[in-house]
């Protein structure tokens, strides 16, 4: 998808998923740097910030949830950012820019429009707009951690190992998209200054202060489901504990039994093989030996 929109004297390129020729078509018309061009056609870039005498480039980092897998993917946005254009190039659609390309594509007169707009305060909003969808994110991956959570300590089956470990990978590649985002965005605060002459320096300042709490938010985050997985693995324990425990106890009872028949079983002779009392003599020593291991044990938990 390709679209453009004129407010103005701003010229607002969006492109959603296009194609390494596509991409180039659109921005062989302006003079930005050839290295800028490259990172837009390679995916997995980092998070990046590049500055020219008549442009900013970024590259920003995104998540988009995968309904079928249950993970979150990466969605790269790459911004060349000047004063008279904005060129948004990404990865997948997203409904908050597309919003904010609507209403502007709406709400647009020249006549009657009485806010005083600029690219940087376009890119603001669409910044903003994705901080605040990250805090819905975090609340969400907080509910889902609390859910399994409340299962751990219900019963532990194996799909919950598989949960575990989808949302560690969700919190991991959020931690990995945003952390190196941070030195980004205040180095795009200090670009915006020489560019728009400290207009909009206090909206990018705001932009930082979400990012950091989004980022204490997902390392909280990150050492809740560490817990949730210590626990997961001490409920573990202890009922193979108590299996094993068990089993011992079991063993114990028919060891005495199965050493009795063993010799009683050979073709020789023994004492007291004829006598009909021998069955009872098995069943209690059988019962005695389990009464010491069970006494073992209890000595055992004490100490």
């Amino acid at each position: 998808m390709l679209r453009q929109l004129r407010i103005k004297w701003i010229t607002w390129i969006d492109a959603v998923n296009l194609k390494p020729n596509e991409i180039e078509e659109v921005l062989e018309s302006f003079d930005f740097h050839e290295l800028d061009i490259e990172a837009c056609l390679e995916p997995n870039q980092r998070a990046r910030i590049d500055s020219y005498d008549s442009y900013i480039f970024l590259t920003l980092h995104f998540p988009k949830y995968n309904t079928t897998k249950k993970i979150y993917e990466l969605n790269e946005l790459h911004i060349f950012l000047g004063k008279k254009f904005l060129i948004t190039l990404r990865d997948f659609p997203g409904q908050h820019i597309d919003e904010i390309y609507e209403k502007y594509e709406q709400k647009w007169d020249d006549d009657e429009y009485d806010i005083d707009v600029s690219s940087g305060l376009i890119l603001y909003e669409m910044i903003q707009e994705m901080l605040e969808k990250m805090f819905r994110v975090c609340l969400n991956v907080r509910r889902d951690i609390t859910s399994i959570e409340n299962k751990v300590f219900q019963k532990s089956t194996a799909p919950l190992v598989r949960d575990i470990l989808i949302k560690k990978r969700n919190i991991i590649v959020l931690k990995h998209m945003f952390q190196p985002q941070m030195s980004v965005l205040i180095g795009l605060e200090n670009h915006m200054k020489s560019l728009f002459d400290n207009e909009i320096e206090a909206y990018f300042e705001d932009l930082e202060d979400k990012l950091q709490r989004i980022i204490t938010d997902i390392l909280v985050l990150e050492e809740q489901i560490e817990w949730v997985e210590d626990a997961f693995k001490s409920m573990i324990d202890i009922q193979t504990n108590s299996i094993i425990k068990f089993l011992t106890i079991f063993s114990a009872f028919m060891l005495p039994l199965t050493a009795i028949t063993s010799f009683y079983g050979m073709n020789i002779s023994l004492p007291f093989q004829d006598s009909p009392y021998m069955a009872y003599a098995a069943m209690c020593l059988s019962v005695v030996t389990l009464w010491v291991v069970f006494l073992f044990f209890q000595k055992k938990r004490k100490i």
